[in-house]
């Protein structure tokens, strides 16, 4: 383990993890990344989960077996309790506190702990909360599959399976943050907390993009395929667009194309002012489209009837001509050189494109293993092994983090003495200052755009932090982009206006940067020093405030790639999740989640600025979070994310048609008509001999299990089916869809965050400021005991509160006139605040 000298910013900090399978465990592993010391408790057996991944899982652990069945063992798990500052579990709500390991007696007894349980469902869902919840449980229960993109719509592949495992992947990240959150607030209050983050609330926060739901959208916003859908719907027409097809309906500037060498490259610049055109001029055929008409609208944010054209080059989605037209061309231009040739023209250029790769070439690739996304690792079972990097640092210590101790097996008192060594100094509770929220006290600068880094800080201020957005005078993105996202991305902030590189912008910038204790930007490097947010710079400003960067390609070490602009989609395309989706080099398909990455990375910036309150509050150290989507990709990978000498095929299920994992583990029809999943083991077959209809299936070979199953489930509808297979306590779930998860359970807002609502809750919003009715999915993913979670106001529109903040900034009324009759200062990029 590592040595008490450690820059880490978490180090001294003592973990007993109790997790199984993903979530759990990956907490502490990102707890461990970050210089926690983490005992793992083993059942005799070993993991329930056997796999690889607990190589990666494991790393900076110390390994323990215990019996919870019995005295002895209970004893010792309970004496590494007693020395743990954090204790992490995630099992089904209640089982380790039958067991003898209860987290609220023992807060009772060191209310300095801090408890962090991760259930599939919330320990208030009295529907769920007893379920065997899987991972895929969890996601067929939560509209994951159902809900799987546009694409698979119109292909009539609904519910279609993937191996990602979302729930698990979203919960730790949310969970670890979380914890941290909570820790910091520890060093100030001297009080700890007992945290519930449930898989099911977890993976539906990744998904809140997908399940917004605008009333009257204005047609400027509809793609190609939603209005094709929407066709065939009204015409009674089936879902069976082929994937050739398909392609033709997708924007150009947003779709893959095939290259010279045989590879797709994605690109992905919709929606930019820049972006664009500088993707036509790259391709050599930007005048030439200019000359055949294309325009590029002023102020895209005016109603598009007072538009001078039909169109505008830097906005989605592009109307049917002038999409057929360009991609057309852009499918010619594209096959003249390679995939690796573009690549380099278009991060050159500033444009976001990647060609497609598998995973297997992600692990092995040369910049990853370079910028430490990749790293390598001795186990002592499998050698010399290749994992994900760390997936948050510091950037003072992270090159520490790129050696992680391999898990090690130790006797159970090796493991106490190593908790025993360390002390943490918290203040007495009696001493220590009055704290609602974990963040309450603590002002945010959020200087990001698109998903990732303004939902980071978005996520902060429902733990009390005041959240101030700042954003261009005259905006980069399009509507599309910036209002439709800003709808969840926005809540609980106030928004600015001001053009940061001219003379009045800058000094607001400046102003603002003095007055807050966290900045989030997310920006190339190179971007960032141009703007003198460098550490030299900021700390000329502001020596105390807390630098928060995400971006699409960075790692600990900088590299060719890192700073290249990219977003979500162009890390599935370089990390193989849109080829393992897809099936095929020339089928690639997004993983169609709004957001799969880019949340998630959202909640790794959260985690990366509450360490960096830690160590301040702890050390007095001054730290610089970081995270990137790729090296988040690692984690929503991590089952499959690795190599070694000797190591299987990367054959994990891919494809549009794939229905799940093998015969115990996928989609069936049943007699309704309703598919419904099915979640078992090898382990579990005797379990079926109390299923009544499935009493042969352990008899029956493995060949012939799907055959029989198939045939027996068409007997019954899937809920008589759920019945008794719950009855035996076998996993399954009918494949719900977001729709209904929606109408089951919506209220009106009420001042509270929707924690008390079990698994799943919506807000209906009849009074939105935008003037829609909106329904969003609640900010009730983390569950404390003490610290407050504070229900989150709707987006406002943008530069609604540039008056207020210049105010308390000590601007006079007159200055603010001047400063916006200049323009460098604005209060609105349009009349409307979703633009017609």
């Amino acid at each position: 383990m590592r040595q008490s000298f450690s820059n880490l910013p978490l180090t001294g900090v003592k973990v007993v993890d109790f997790g199984q399978y993903i979530a759990g465990p990956a907490v502490a592993m990102l707890l461990g990344d970050l210089g926690a010391t983490v005992v793992h408790i083993d059942p005799p057996d070993g993991p329930m989960w056997d796999s690889p991944a607990n190589a990666t899982l494991m790393r900076n652990k110390l390994i323990v077996t215990l019996d919870l069945k019995t005295e002895e063992g209970l004893e010792k798990a309970r004496a590494l309790c007693a020395e743990a500052d954090i204790i992490v579990e995630n099992f089904r709500p209640g089982k380790l506190a039958a067991l003898g390991i209860d987290f609220a007696t023992m807060r009772q007894e060191r209310p300095e702990l801090i408890t962090i349980s991760l259930p599939g469902f919330a320990s208030n869902d009295e529907e769920r909360r007893e379920q065997r919840a899987f991972e895929s449980v969890v996601a067929a229960s939560s509209g994951v599959f159902t809900d799987m993109g546009l694409n698979r719509v119109l292909m009539g592949l609904n519910p279609s399976f993937s191996p990602l495992p979302l729930a698990s992947a979203y919960a730790s990240q949310i969970a670890a943050s979380a914890t941290v959150l909570a820790l910091q607030s520890r060093q100030l209050t001297g009080l700890g907390d007992q945290i519930e983050v449930p898989l099911a609330a977890a993976v539906m926060e990744g998904l809140c993009y997908n399940s917004i739901k605008v009333s009257d959208m204005p047609e400027r916003y509809l793609t190609q395929r939603e209005t094709e859908i929407e066709r065939r719907r009204i015409e009674g027409l089936p879902m069976n667009v082929s994937y050739e097809d398909l392609q033709e309906l997708l924007d150009p500037f947003f779709r893959s194309y095939m290259c010279k060498d045989g590879r797709m490259f994605y690109v992905v610049c919709p929606s930019h002012k820049h972006h664009a055109r500088r993707c036509l001029e790259v391709l050599g055929i930007y005048q030439e489209m200019l000359d055949e008409g294309l325009t590029e609208e002023e102020d895209t944010y005016k109603p598009v009837s007072e538009w001078e054209t039909d169109t505008s080059l830097g906005v989605y989605p592009m109307p049917k001509f002038w999409a057929d037209k360009l991609a057309a061309r852009m499918k010619e231009i594209f096959m003249t050189r390679t995939s690796h040739e573009w690549k380099r023209m278009f991060g050159r250029a500033g444009i976001p494109g990647a060609p497609q790769r598998w995973l297997q070439e992600w692990i092995n690739d040369e910049y990853a293993e370079a910028a430490g996304l990749m790293i390598d690792v001795w186990d002592p079972e499998y050698g010399e092994m290749t994992q994900p990097g760390p997936i948050v640092w510091m950037e003072e210590s992270g090159e520490e983090a790129l050696s992680p101790a391999p898990r090690r097996w130790v006797e159970f008192d090796e493991a106490l003495k190593k908790l025993k060594k360390l002390r943490t100094d918290i203040p007495d509770p009696e001493d220590g200052i009055a704290q609602e929220g974990w963040l309450s006290g603590v002002r945010v600068l959020d200087m990001c755009n698109v998903i990732a880094g303004p939902h980071s800080a978005s996520y902060l201020a429902r733990f009390g932090a005041e959240v101030i957005k700042f954003d261009p005078a005259v905006p980069l993105y399009d509507s599309w982009n910036t209002v439709t996202y800003g709808l969840s991305q926005g809540r609980g902030k106030k928004s600015i206006l001001a053009d940061a590189k001219s003379e009045h912008g800058r000094k607001v910038l400046e102003d603002l940067v003095k007055s807050v204790d966290v900045i989030f930007w997310n920006a190339p490097d190179s971007q960032i020093k141009r703007m003198g947010l460098d550490a030299e710079n900021l700390r000329k400003l502001n020596p105390e405030a807390i630098f928060c960067k995400l971006d699409c390609f960075s790692g600990v070490r900088r590299g060719v790639r890192t700073d290249y602009i990219g977003y979500d989609d162009l890390v599935q395309a370089t990390t193989g999740i849109m080829l393992r989706f897809g099936g095929a080099m020339d089928r690639p398909e997004e993983h169609a989640h709004v957001g799969t990455i880019d949340v998630m990375c959202g909640f790794g910036g959260a985690l990366a600025v509450a360490s960096a309150l830690y160590q301040k509050h702890r050390f007095g150290r001054i730290g610089r979070g970081r995270t990137s989507l790729s090296a988040n990709s690692g984690l929503l990978q991590i089952p499959f994310a690795y190599d070694f000498r000797g190591r299987g095929l990367f054959d994990e299920p891919s494809g549009p048609e794939v229905n799940g994992y093998d015969s115990l583990s996928r989609f069936y029809s049943t007699a309704s008509g309703v598919y419904m999943l099915l979640c078992a083991y090898e382990s579990d077959l005797p379990r079926f001999r109390n299923v009544e209809g499935l009493e042969e299936l352990p008899d029956i070979p493995e060949e012939e299990r799907a055959a029989f199953l198939a045939g027996a489930f068409q007997m019954h509808p899937a809920t008589e089916w759920i019945t008794r297979l719950r009855a035996a306590d076998i996993g399954c779930a009918i494949c719900n869809n977001i729709d209904a998860l929606r109408s089951e359970n919506l209220r009106e807002p009420d001042g509270t965050p929707g924690t008390d609502n079990g698994s799943y809750s919506f807000s209906h919003y009849a009074d939105h400021p935008s003037g829609h009715e909106i329904i969003q999915l609640d900010p009730y993913a983390v569950r404390p005991t003490r610290g407050k979670v504070y229900a989150l106001s709707p987006t406002e529109k943008f530069g609604t509160s540039t008056r207020t903040i210049l105010n308390d900034l000590g601007y006079s009324d007159a200055a603010i006139e001047r400063m916006l009759k200049s323009g460098q200062v604005s209060e609105s990029w349009s009349k409307e605040y979703l633009p017609s």
